[in-house]
């Protein structure tokens, strides 16, 4: 595979999936606002929003510190830095975190709807414990009623 195509895979791959996930943000905010009428973006949404700018935040300062380190690995060894092996370099390694975070997150995502911890909040025996509270107090509701006198 030739060195441009390479850089040209790493850069849509990374743009696309980037591109996907705000877009995707952007469309369950606006659908939000529209089905449930809210007019403040911020404080309804704060805490996605906050995450955004912090993935951006990070993911800059990750190229900033890994420029650093791939200019001065290429100093050390007398070669030039090109910006295209930089990009391979810094996509490869945004791509590895990416992965095992998605994996991560997939996995446990699927785990929970599938088993049980007891007491979690994620476990789907939390469904049911809840259910079962609900009724305990519906029958003790009708209890209370079946004792009271009829008021006519």
């Amino acid at each position: 595979m030739s060195d441009s195509l390479i850089v040209l895979v790493t850069v849509v791959v990374l743009a696309s999936v980037s591109i996907f996930l705000f877009a995707m943000l952007a469309r369950s905010i606006m659908a939000e606002r529209r089905s449930s009428r809210l007019r403040k973006t911020w404080a309804n949404f704060a805490l996605s929003i906050t995450f955004a700018i912090l993935f951006l935040a990070t993911w800059a300062s990750q190229a900033v510190a890994e420029w650093g380190v791939y200019r001065a690995e290429q100093q050390a060894h007398n070669e030039p830095t090109v910006i295209s092996d930089y990009l391979v370099q810094f996509g490869q390694s945004t791509l590895e975190n990416w992965q095992s975070e998605f994996l991560q997150l997939f996995s446990f995502v699927v785990l929970s709807a599938m088993l049980i911890h007891h007491g979690s909040a994620e476990s789907k025996d939390s469904d049911d414990r809840m259910e079962q509270k609900i009724d305990q107090i519906a029958k003790r509701l009708d209890e209370m009623e079946s004792r009271l006198p009829n008021k006519r």
